[in-house]
């Protein structure tokens, strides 16, 4: 008999591709969604939110971060016994302590997929786990769920500090780049004039902005986001200040100290090679 999965929130994108994946590896999938009629003629429609959730081995919840909560307080006491509950949102803290006072009947699991409904494979993908109750148990169980990815395990607290810098810090500059790039009124000019960073910056900006402002917002509202930028933001006014009262040295002191720092991890040269690499493919 195969296993049965419910997904919360079927009609986003990522609950979509969830629905995809566990479809092809031989799940019979529930959907569930506010949002629209399910158009997927395998997903079976679920009557209500905890209908969706009766009689399946497992619930996956696509949810919003800021509704995740709410929704697991809400549907963990009507799931039957020996099922899993698993959210992926983009922030734990709340969530994980949520997660904390679900009944012992159900066995919570924390994750957070690092890449996006465009994947075509699992293979190598990362996937972030928060450990609940039993951080061994919900790493095997995760990892029977999704063989080829590579597993992080982290505490709550923690990544959210680190997804601040991955995601939070990532998605504002970009949307304020893209703030920028939006007032070009001759955008087409820019392009044409353009090097390799300038290009590959762009396309991950425009990429950002397939997301769903709902969702970009959320990222961007991380608490441990505001920390990150305002030292940002406070670098950015001492360079600008230091270059209109011409502290070249100071600058350039800047820039080497980071580059040091930087270079006791990664190989920078090689870094510029990917990036090449990288523009030339998308250009042919």
């Amino acid at each position: 008999m195969n296993k049965k999965i419910s997904i919360i929130g079927v009609n986003g994108k990522m609950g979509n591709w969830f629905a995809n994946y566990f479809h092809k590896i031989g799940f019979e999938v529930t959907g569930f969604d506010t949002n629209d009629e399910i158009k997927e003629k395998f997903i079976i429609q679920g009557s209500s939110l905890v209908g969706a959730i009766l009689k399946t081995d497992y619930v996956l919840l696509c949810t919003p971060t800021k509704n995740t909560p709410e929704i697991i307080r809400l549907i963990a006491k009507e799931m039957k016994r020996d099922s899993y509950l698993i959210e992926i949102s983009s922030q734990k803290s709340k969530t994980a302590q949520t997660l904390l006072k679900v009944p012992s009947k159900v066995q919570p699991i924390c994750v957070h997929p690092m890449f996006g409904p465009g994947t075509k494979k699992l293979d190598g993908k990362n996937m972030i786990i928060v450990p609940i109750r039993d951080a061994q148990k919900e790493l095997n169980i995760t990892k029977s769920l999704f063989p080829s990815a590579n597993f992080v395990t982290i505490d709550a607290i923690e990544h959210d500090k680190k997804i601040a810098v991955i995601l939070g810090l990532t998605h504002l500059i970009n949307i304020l780049f893209a703030n920028i790039l939006g007032k070009d009124e001759k955008i087409l000019l820019t392009e044409k004039m353009a090097g390799t960073t300038f290009k590959a910056q762009k396309i991950i900006t425009e990429s950002i902005l397939t997301e769903s402002p709902e969702l970009i917002e959320t990222i961007i509202s991380n608490p441990e986001v505001r920390r990150y930028a305002e030292e940002f933001w406070k670098d950015m006014g001492k360079i600008l200040t230091n270059s209109q009262e011409g502290k070249s040295e100071d600058i350039i002191n800047y820039i080497k100290s980071s580059k040091e720092k930087i270079s006791k991890h990664i190989d920078l040269e090689k870094s510029y090679k990917k990036l090449s690499t990288m523009i030339k493919t998308v250009e042919k």
